[in-house]
């Protein structure tokens, strides 16, 4: 499909964000806007001096994040696309309004038509819709069918011939529908058939709108196609650029990523304090060294146990929050199946430990009972309920075909409970599985950028090895790009945390240091 050729220059806000409507705006405006220091990423330890926040500088910030939230997501998500969304007429009441005004528009169009002598006043104002469309698809260089398309659907020539009875709409709408033949993407033939076929000329009037519509968003589609190499080659310095624009015009865009970095020395305090305070002799008075690297990758491992529904994520990690979210939301899947692979064996022994594809069956019942346990109104405790049964009586199935005496019903009883107390507080089993997962992310986070080798998987967790090395994967590979891109700014806010004679307290990220 043609395009023209600024569409395949650099990523620019204002070809793409304004047109996807994207939800980051309202995401980013319900962030705190109140800090008073910015960050450059040349530069961490440069300082700002207070400002306030102008209306527009609030909306050129929540326009950069746009785009730059677009961007990443176009750069890391193959499959990222546009889609063309109608809005449900019965359950939305957008739906129901845009579905009346359209009826009132396209019903005052037919009696227009309809009147003898017919007027073209509406009909004339589409054309000239329709025209300046099919000009936004050509390339600088197609001069011929531009000026064909403007000879063809001049306006003041359209009244002059109206004027004169002697307008010709139909011819019109199929010269329409021929050029947009030409101009479309293969994926909508059927679509230009069926405008051939269309003989009320209301109705094709409507047609050729929609399938306009949906041209459009093949050339957005077209078009993220063809920047996403180079976004996927210039990502990092395009998402620091943005972000310390967005530092410019809103400087409070760092707060939540203090807090939850401050968060993580006090953990790492704390964890120190309470070592030395075990350790023979130790002196408690001297203040404890910690290491920036871990401090900031504990602050990482928080994130496979955050509330998202509750609590805003660091402003740095917005553009990976949904992926964050979902291998959150999968690891306390995977958790529970480990759980209930690690009952299961301890409680019915070596009759069933070392069958062929036996721990594989129990995974998979499990999973499929687990299916949507992170809605809101997943009952999770029936699903283990359910799980307990079955695998007692997949259990029983395996041992009676092998001869083996049946779980009685008190083993049962206990097996079924066993399962169903995983989402109690403090469960040994649910808090030892939680551990090993945690250790194992952790062990991602310290290996060398070069490693191409996944770390050994802890004890307990071999039946979910393969699906928790996938997401260590792309777990380590969103922490790790993370950090080229938000490097500057962590040393910064770190630099003033952990080196900072003051007291930690209330921490402004821009660093009066030189």
């Amino acid at each position: 499909m043609p395009l023209n050729d600024d569409q395949n220059s650099d990523f620019d806000s204002s070809r793409l964000s304004e047109s996807t409507a994207s939800s980051s705006d309202s995401e980013y405006s319900r962030q705190s806007f109140t800090s008073d220091s910015s960050s450059k990423p040349s530069s961490p330890a440069s300082t700002s001096p207070p400002k306030t926040v102008t209306f527009d500088e609030l909306m050129a910030a929540a326009r950069n994040l746009s785009n730059l939230t677009l961007a990443h997501e176009i750069a890391v998500n193959e499959n990222f696309h546009m889609e063309h969304v109608d809005l449900p007429q019965n359950s939305s009441l957008e739906g129901r309004v845009k579905q009346i005004v359209h009826k009132a528009f396209w019903d005052h169009l037919e009696s227009e038509l309809n009147e003898d002598p017919p007027e073209y006043h509406h009909a004339i104002k589409l054309f000239e819709e329709i025209k300046e469309t099919l000009l936004s698809f050509l390339t600088p260089g197609a001069n011929r069918i531009r000026n064909q398309i403007c000879e063809v659907l001049d306006a003041d020539l359209i009244r002059q011939q109206a004027e004169h009875d002697a307008v010709d709409i139909l011819g019109l709408a199929n010269y329409v529908i021929n050029t947009m033949g030409k101009l479309c993407a293969p994926i909508r033939d059927d679509d230009i058939k069926q405008l051939k076929a269309t003989v009320n000329i209301v109705e094709l009037f409507r047609q050729i709108f929609h399938v306009l519509d949906l041209m459009k968003m093949d050339m957005v589609n077209y078009t993220i196609q063809n920047i996403r190499p180079q976004l996927q080659r210039n990502l990092v310095d395009y998402e620091r650029t943005k972000f310390q624009e967005i530092l410019e015009e809103t400087p409070s865009a760092l707060d939540l990523t203090t807090e939850w970095i401050k968060e993580s020395v006090k953990d790492e305090l704390l964890s120190v304090s309470c070592e030395t305070s075990s350790s023979p002799g130790a002196d408690g008075s001297s203040k404890p060294n910690l290491s920036p690297t871990l401090v900031l990758n504990n602050g990482y491992l928080k994130l496979l146990q955050w509330d998202y529904q509750k609590k805003a994520i660091p402003e740095t990690l917005i553009t990976d929050e949904v992926r964050l979210q979902k291998l959150k939301e999968k690891l306390n899947e995977l958790q529970i199946i480990a759980c209930v692979s690690l009952i299961t064996s301890n409680m019915v022994g070596p009759a069933i430990v070392g069958l062929p594809d036996f721990a594989d069956k129990l995974k998979r019942i499990s999973a499929v009972l687990l299916e949507g346990m992170n809605k809101e109104k997943f009952d999770l405790k029936e699903a283990l309920n359910t799980i307990g049964v079955q695998i007692c009586s997949e259990v029983n199935r395996s041992l009676s075909e092998r001869g083996f005496p049946t779980l009685n019903m008190e083993i049962q009883n206990s097996l079924v409970g066993q399962i169903c107390s995983i989402v109690e507080e403090e469960n040994p089993i649910s808090s030892l599985i939680d551990k090993r997962i945690q250790l194992y992310m952790k062990s991602l986070l310290t290996l060398p950028g070069i490693q191409k080798c996944m770390p050994m998987i802890p004890g307990g967790l071999a039946v979910i090895q393969v699906e928790i090395e996938s997401i260590g994967s792309q777990y380590a590979s969103i922490v790790n790009f993370n950090k080229q891109v938000y490097g500057p700014f962590y040393a910064n806010i770190l630099r003033k945390l952990l080196f900072s004679e003051a007291p930690m307290g209330k921490t402004e990220t821009g660093d009066s240091t030189n």
